[in-house]
């Protein structure tokens, strides 16, 4: 399968939250499922759109995955530094896993960090169940930051592991 990476355009947002929110569902990645506020934000693709870059990943015609690359000093970061990007919201359809896809999007975000003019870094959150997502970050030579390693909701145990890659 071809697989395009590009900007996401506002027709595709819906099928872009759609996508995201089925990923962390199913994933088992939000405490509280259905009714995880986290939810919201993931839906929102409007909203990621209007604060940073949305690339999408299609094939075969139709949305296959997204990522949200927040360039330096963008107000969608959680963990970036100045010049530092952030990749936040990785996600791929379970239909599309295992094609390519997110390791083609990580590069996109790779490859539009190292074009950003004083971006030294590229960091990102993960959860400690990602593993495919972890693989991915490290066949493309990015390291663990443990002393970077965080907590959204210090109430519960939801640590975020962290990446990063230095150009």
């Amino acid at each position: 399968m071809d697989i395009t990476i590009r900007q996401a355009r506002p027709d595709e947002y819906e099928a872009i939250g759609d996508i995201t929110a089925q990923a962390y569902l199913g994933d088992g990645l939000l405490d509280f499922g259905e009714s995880d506020e986290y939810l919201g934000e993931l839906r929102n693709v409007a909203k990621r759109a209007a604060a940073a870059e949305v690339f999408v990943a299609v094939g075969d015609g139709r949305v296959l995955g997204a990522v949200t690359f927040v360039p330096a000093g963008g107000p969608m970061a959680d963990i970036a530094r100045p010049g530092e990007a952030e990749i936040r919201m990785l996600a791929v359809a379970g239909e599309a896993r295992g094609r390519g896809a997110g390791e083609a999007l990580v590069r996109t975000c790779v490859e539009r960090a190292r074009a950003t003019p004083g971006c030294v870094r590229m960091v990102l959150s993960t959860q400690r169940s990602m593993h495919a997502a972890h693989r991915i970050y490290e066949r493309l030579q990015f390291t663990r930051t443990p002393d970077r390693d965080w907590n959204p909701l210090p109430h519960l145990d939801i640590a975020l592991l962290t990446y990063e890659l230095t150009f």
